[in-house]
């Protein structure tokens, strides 16, 4: 492992490549493809129009949003696991290069005209292949936010707004604990509307199905 600095300098080379593999998994819109394949329609045309698992809820089908929830951490999982394998003695700074390249794939798809989900179980993804002390931490935060207010939205950015604490907290370098915040700051923000609606006593609860 490098010290900071050279742990960029070092991986400079590697960023741009680095960042089209996370990118490639985290754009495959598994949300899309799976609602499709159940018979289920095009999941844009649901509830919020979202193509991640909380929207696929609201189609009644508690399995299928498990298993997008699933896909959409395996997007993020992967290619961080795949930059630490390949790269030889891997510069850490370029797995959360990876997990950049994830989350903007998945919110930012270039097959659906990059408009696609809201990073929140790719984000758990790219955390578990990080540090999974910080993905236990953060799930727990979700879990524990989203028995009290049964909102989706709300226990995510909870969860967000605390994982650059936990990372640090639990072993990450100042640089990976600004990455972590950098991530929760993009998801932040892909949750605009819904802090709009949260303010105004308008989310929807986790599980109401779409009319």
């Amino acid at each position: 492992m490098f010290p900071p600095i050279l742990d960029i300098i070092f991986s400079a080379q590697f960023i741009l490549p680095t960042l089209f593999i996370g990118y490639v998994f985290g754009s495959i819109p598994f949300g899309l493809i799976l609602t499709k394949a159940f018979g289920l329609g095009d999941i844009r045309n649901i509830g919020s129009g979202n193509i991640g698992a909380t929207n696929v809820l609201r189609t009644g089908n508690k399995k299928l949003a498990l298993l997008v929830t699933l896909c959409d951490m395996g997007k993020g999982l992967i290619p961080v696991l795949i930059v630490q394998q390949i790269i030889p003695d891997p510069a850490v700074f370029l797995t959360y290069v990876a997990a950049l390249g994830a989350l903007l794939g998945h919110i930012f798809p270039i097959w659906l005209k990059f408009k696609g989900g809201k990073g929140v179980a790719t984000f758990f993804g790219v955390t578990l292949a990080l540090n999974w002390m910080t993905f236990l931490a953060i799930a727990l935060c979700w879990l524990a936010v989203a028995r009290l207010s049964r909102i989706s939205s709300l226990s995510a950015l909870i969860a967000m707004a605390h994982a650059p604490f936990y990372a640090y907290m639990f072993g990450a370098t100042n640089i990976g604990a600004i990455c972590f915040a950098v991530f929760a700051a993009i998801i932040w923000l892909t949750h605009r509307v819904n802090i709009k609606r949260l303010l105004k006593d308008e989310e929807s609860k986790i599980g109401k199905k779409a009319t």
